[in-house]
Parts: structure tokens; C-alpha cells; sequence
């Protein structure tokens, strides 16, 4: 039986690339929307699904957080890829040639300096994986595409420069999930607990929820809110900390937090991977 693990985006697109980095044994699976991948996995069609939810350059990835509560499933896993960005076009055409590159939007302004450099502009495109999808069938003359190596190699590309982007630090940190519950310890890393919470309409609420994990001794690695529904007044908070559930400490920090929350729901527990391992 081949399992396969789901992700956004065209083939050669970076979230592609991850799945073939964290799951080597699954076969990749192309969907169109983030909603896609969640159902794929929800019905049996996938195993796995490869989510992004922020980037070291940009952010938040919009949407995630929303649908994590509601996707049903379990964080499993997570993986971090280095953003490296390439310059491809088809087969006869050189650096000189181009005049236009078409990427994501987030990829453009990550190669400022390069594209000046060069005399290129950028135009936005859906996604970049499809742009090299469509450049390869197309072959416009003077036009590239930004992308993965990967994207190049998927579709037949010339790399004409490799690894432009501004910042060298430039990762994306991906959730892997699964439609089953996994709380084993495991891996040669310390734990990750991931969940999401709302605190009650009392005053000083989400001050005194997170009082538990500091007098408990726990690390916070990430806390972010984002609204419900549109709703100003319906806030829901995203946390990342470490340690796993059965831990002492995590319990009595989970235990007060309990006190101050709506509502409260663990997303998973799984190995903290590198480069923060």
C-alpha cells in the first residue's frame, strides 16, 4: 500500500519539498487549497498532511490557525525548510534574456536586491511551482520564474542562478498531521505540546492563564491571537510550549490555565525538530 502525505500547491512547490524532506516514504500529493489537504486526510485519501504555518520572513501563514481547531486532526510532526530561492527558464535563455520573473507574491520582495540587481522585474503569479509549470509549457521569451530547485528539476527548467533571496535565514515551519491522536514520547529531542484556547470574560484573564506556566517552570515558544469570525471581542490565542502532557509541571500549568479558559483543546505532542531541537 503507498501512503501519501497531502500538501498545498503544484508540484516543485516548497511545501513539496518538504514532504519529500520529513516523509520520504510517502508518496506527495498535490491539492489546491489548504482545505483540500485537511479533507484529503480526513477521508483516508492521504495519511498525512504537510501544513505551513509560518514563515522567518514573512510571518504567520493567513489561514492556518483558523482551520487547525476545526481540521479535526492531530500534529504529528513538525519540519522546518530553508526558503532557497532559484531563477529558472526554459531551455536557450540566459540571464541576460530575462526581463521578468513571475513568483508568489512573497517570493518577489525577498530577491529585491538580485532583481535591481539585474534589471528584472516581478510580476505576481497564484503560486510559484505553477508559474514553472506554465513558463515550461509557455516559453515566453524574456520571462522567468522564481521557485525551488525542485520546481526546475519537476518541469524541465534551466536554474540560472541559485539561492538569491536577501536573507539567508529565510525557513518555513511546517505542522505534519494525521487523523490519529499520537502522545508517545519519542525522537532524541525534547517534546512539543501545541494548543489552542480562549480565555473567560473576566478581568485580567489571559495574564493570569499564563501565570501557571511561569511559576511551573514552563517554556512558552510562541503565543499568538487571531480573531474568530471576524468578531473583535472573540479572540482565540495559538500556543506552542515545551514539554509533554504528563509531565509535572505542564500539568499543574495546564491545570491553571484550565481555570481561566472558555475553552481549551490540545493540537498534538510531537519531538521538537531541527534547527531548534
Amino acid at each position: 500500500m503507498v501512503h501519501k502525505i497531502a500538501f498545498q500547491g503544484e508540484l516543485g512547490a516548497y511545501s513539496h519539498e518538504a514532504c519529500l524532506a520529513a516523509r520520504p516514504d510517502h508518496e506527495p500529493m498535490a491539492c489546491a487549497t489548504f482545505e483540500d489537504v485537511i479533507d484529503a486526510v480526513r477521508s483516508g485519501a492521504a495519511e498525512l498532511a504537510m501544513l505551513p504555518v509560518e514563515n522567518s520572513t514573512y510571518g504567520r501563514v493567513a489561514d492556518i490557525h483558523r482551520l487547525l481547531p476545526q481540521s479535526g486532526l492531530h500534529i504529528v510532526d513538525e519540519a522546518f525548510v530553508r526558503v532557497r530561492i532559484a531563477l529558472m527558464a526554459p531551455k536557450g535563455m540566459q540571464l541576460a534574456d530575462i526581463h521578468t520573473v513571475r513568483a508568489h507574491l512573497v517570493l518577489i520582495p525577498q530577491c529585491r536586491s538580485f532583481l535591481a540587481e539585474h534589471g528584472i522585474t516581478g510580476e505576481a503569479a497564484a503560486d510559484s511551482a505553477g508559474a514553472a509549470a506554465d513558463i515550461a509549457a509557455s516559453a515566453d521569451p524574456g520571462v522567468g520564474v522564481l521557485a525551488s530547485v525542485l520546481a526546475a528539476d519537476t518541469y524541465g527548467l534551466n536554474v540560472l542562478a541559485k539561492d538569491i533571496e536577501d536573507a539567508d535565514h529565510n525557513t518555513t515551519r511546517f505542522l505534519i498531521m494525521g487523523r490519529d491522536v499520537d502522545l508517545a514520547r519519542r525522537g532524541d529531542t525534547h517534546m512539543i505540546t501545541s494548543f489552542v484556547f480562549r480565555v473567560r470574560n473576566i478581568p485580567a484573564a489571559l495574564y493570569k492563564a499564563m501565570g501557571g506556566f511561569a511559576t511551573n517552570g514552563v517554556n512558552m515558544t510562541k503565543l499568538e491571537s487571531y480573531m474568530i469570525d471576524g468578531e473583535f471581542t472573540a479572540t482565540q490565542f495559538y500556543a506552542d510550549i515545551t514539554g509533554h502532557p504528563d509531565d509535572a509541571n505542564v500539568k499543574l500549568a495546564m491545570e491553571e490555565l484550565r481555570y481561566f479558559t472558555s475553552e481549551l483543546s490540545v493540537l498534538g505532542t510531537y519531538p521538537a525538530a531541527f534547527p531548534r531541537s
